[in-house]
């Protein structure tokens, strides 16, 4: 894969560019990502925010509380209503989660880890020797914060 890679929403009034390669790609079984993705699993990019920007329009943002005292910020176009990434802890974390099905080459993609594999859909199969936990780990090496 080369970089710079371009992605955007369904309708091209948001456009972004990462200039890297994630950290990792993963898919989560959660039923809060099956909902949100209306799939049996919701997939992300991590990508550092020095090598992701918005090069057209404004994403808008909604938030929602994923535990007593994290937050999850969710940025979508507000035209087409596309999610295009979200921050797991806020404007604290350190990494967009990319919803890598908006990249105009998806060809490269590939989860190796898979999480909340507990909530998976019983007929989805997972490759053996990839990386799973049956909910939410309490620390990965890409969830970092700001100082």
């Amino acid at each position: 894969m080369d970089f710079p890679q371009s992605g955007g929403c369904q309708c091209g009034a948001i456009r972004y560019e990462i200039t890297g390669p994630p950290l990792a790609v993963y898919a989560c079984h959660c039923t809060e990502c099956q909902r949100q993705s209306g799939s049996a699993f919701a997939m992300a990019a991590v990508i550092p925010q020095d090598r992701f920007r918005v090069t057209r329009g404004e994403p808008k943002m909604f938030s929602r509380r994923t535990a007593a005292t994290k937050v999850m910020e969710c940025w979508f176009c507000p035209d087409c209503g596309a999610r295009l990434f979200h921050m797991p802890g806020g404007s604290a974390y350190a990494n967009r989660n990319l919803k890598p099905g908006t990249l105009d080459d998806t060809s490269w993609l590939r989860p190796t880890i898979h999480f909340w594999t507990r909530s998976a859909q019983k007929w989805v199969d997972i490759p053996d020797g990839e990386i799973r936990y049956e909910t939410q780990p309490e620390s990965l090496p890409w969830m970092i914060t700001k100082p």
